[in-house]
């Protein structure tokens, strides 16, 4: 098993850790602060690729692999957790979901303008009263002739009010949704333009302030047949494979972010004297810095498995579920002991790590709950969820080397 990257995987690490570097993060405290997103985060990010990084050329991506994904999503995150959720909405759940379950029209449609950069896109799954319950959320589309009619409010959506299209999920049979059959469930693409669609921000979230984060609401909304993304029912199997691509982003973000901390603490520990050496010298606080070390190592152990065997186009939902929990979790320890290492500083909003406890802890909620991944992690143990280690189809890098 070979752990080194490629020249091309260093390239881009070294690109956009440098890029964030020098545009980002000199500009994301008095963002975070003012709760501000800065639209024009966009085309520097489409100009780096990153906005169709996993999207083959012919669809207008840069046509690189899924390291390469979570390598962007850790070096994202390392400057602030804002810039990762555009890659996990945009390039992730939505870019790759429509490569994989959209049809011709649609890839040209909305795929080549999003990978290229030229439109933003988001996924609109969570609801009011429903997050990890999919089977309840309320949005239906009922079929009128040619179109479908959809009405319902999505929420906690991540760019819910700058992005142009959204991939919406809603009950499609409505037999089905009394039933709470996951069958009856389907997937359309709606834009912004369309008549009865309106959006809005959330104003008093607790952390990634520098993000968009809102809800959008679809009144009576008519969405054309051509925008049904598979077919009819099959919204849920649409939904989960979505999750899988969001998750593992969210995974290499938090490992990011697990760095970020672990490099604050180490300038500080460095810095910082008490009892007349550096506070790097006092045992217990080697032990916090140790172990935020440890967890990083592991983090991107796991999701580099996760992204190997997606590369293969090997079914991967368990091991990306397990690098999702355990880099999310582990970056909330990080987080808290990197206040702690900085005492009363880490209180204030002069350093940075203040932010990363506010923002670690979003992770560990969305995209399947730290509780929901612990049940799958041991359902997969005992059993009772299955576990076989099937081919999927192949991500077009890979059906290009075989051929």
């Amino acid at each position: 098993m070979d752990f080194d990257l490629t020249e091309e995987h260093r390239l881009l690490e070294q690109s956009v850790r440098e890029w964030g570097g020098r545009e980002i993060a000199p500009r994301i405290h008095d963002l975070d602060r003012e709760h501000r997103f800065d639209r024009g985060i966009f085309p520097q990010m489409a100009s780096l690729g990153l906005l169709g990084i996993s999207v083959p050329t012919e669809h207008g991506g840069a046509g690189m692999d899924y390291i390469s994904l979570g390598l962007a999503s850790e070096e994202l995150e390392y400057i602030d957790t804002s810039l990762r959720v555009i890659m996990s909405v945009h390039a992730a759940l939505n870019c790759l979901t429509l490569l994989t379950w959209g049809s011709d029209e649609q890839k040209r449609r909305y795929l080549v303008p999003q990978a290229q950069g030229k439109k933003i896109a988001t996924y609109g799954l969570t609801e009011p009263g429903a997050g990890s319950d999919v089977r309840g959320i309320q949005t239906v589309a009922i079929k009128n002739g040619d179109r479908y009619v959809l009405t319902g409010e999505k929420m906690w959506i991540s760019l819910a009010d700058v992005a142009d299209h959204f991939l919406v999920f809603a009950w499609s049979d409505q037999e089905k949704k009394k039933q709470r059959d996951p069958a009856g469930l389907s997937a359309f693409v709606v834009e912004r333009g369309f008549k009865g669609f309106s959006s809005g921000t959330l104003k008093e979230k607790w952390g990634i302030l520098a993000g968009n984060t809102g809800f959008f609401n679809m009144d009576e909304v008519e969405v054309p047949d051509a925008n049904l993304v598979g077919r009819p029912g099959e919204g849920f199997k649409i939904a989960m494979f979505a999750l899988d691509q969001g998750r593992f982003t969210v995974a290499a973000g938090a490992t990011g972010l697990i760095r970020a901390c672990r490099d604050a603490s180490v300038k500080y520990a460095l810095e910082r004297r008490t009892f007349g050496v550096a506070i790097g010298q006092h045992q217990l606080v080697k032990e916090m810095i140790a172990q935020m070390e440890s967890d990083y190592q592991a983090a991107r152990l796991l999701w580099l498995r996760a992204a190997w065997l997606k590369n293969e186009g090997l079914r991967n939902t368990r091991e990306t579920g397990l690098a999702k929990w355990f880099a999310t979790v582990a970056s909330e320890r990080a987080a808290s002991d990197a206040v702690q290492v900085h005492g009363a500083n880490g209180y204030s909003d002069e350093y940075p790590v203040g932010r990363f406890y506010r923002n670690c802890k979003g992770a560990v909620i969305y995209e399947g709950t730290r509780e929901i991944h612990k049940v799958m992690q041991a359902d997969y143990v005992l059993g009772y969820r299955a576990d076989r280690p099937t081919r999927c189809d192949l991500p077009p890098w890979r059906r290009a080397q075989q051929t």
